[in-house]
């Protein structure tokens, strides 16, 4: 029996190796595309075929760039050293001293 994850992995790598093939075959052969009506020239297509995947490419790495930025600025900052020490050492303090009253 097959699960649905596995047949949305299926489809997703059919779907990924038909991209391939036609990515590849337009890449190498770009005069297939009149053949299916597309009356594109062999310099055009071969261009397309690099540009966008570049172009996609760009934005999704300045998308991540900005979404960085955007949780650095709207992030608070952390507490200083000095301070994160003198609330250990004060906790220590009181721990210390509930185990003495506990003793008595």
């Amino acid at each position: 029996m097959v699960s649905k994850d596995q047949a949305i992995g299926g489809l997703i790598f059919l779907v990924c190796v038909v991209v391939i093939v036609g990515y590849l075959a337009t890449l190498i052969v770009p005069s297939w595309l009149t053949s299916i009506g597309l009356n594109i020239s062999d310099f055009d297509a071969r261009f397309w075929l690099i540009a966008i995947p570049v172009v996609i490419a760009f934005i999704a790495v300045l998308c991540i760039g900005a979404w960085i930025g955007w949780t650095m600025a709207t992030t608070p900052p952390p507490k200083p050293i000095e301070e994160i020490e003198a609330e250990e050492k004060e906790e220590e303090k009181r721990e210390t001293k509930k185990k003495e009253e506990e003793k008595e």
